[in-house]
């Protein structure tokens, strides 16, 4: 898990209401941990969304999946006409 830094200047703020028994755990969190509330907030809630995006944008292959797409590239044949028209249409798209 990687950990964030909160050395950058803080200006934006989010603002929710929570229910009372979380705020009070919340609150005793910070304490035990020798943070501010805030500092703790910010904290954990950078931690859990890099953990989610980090869930998000990492695939997760089986064996046997890994090893069809292996497989895949390390085949020497042509790409087919689906290919080939992607290739064409994402030049297209973004090219400079």
């Amino acid at each position: 898990m990687a950990r964030v830094s909160l050395t950058k200047t803080k200006t934006d703020r989010m603002h929710f209401r929570l229910p009372q028994d979380i705020k009070e755990r919340v609150e005793k969190a910070a304490a035990v941990s020798g943070q501010t509330i805030t500092d703790f907030a910010v904290s954990v809630l950078a931690n859990s969304a890099s953990e989610v995006l980090d869930r998000h944008e990492t695939r997760r292959l089986s064996a046997r999946d890994r090893d069809v797409f292996l497989a895949v590239l390390d085949a020497e044949t042509e790409p087919n006409q689906a290919l080939k028209n992607a290739a064409k249409a994402y030049k297209r798209r973004f090219a400079k």
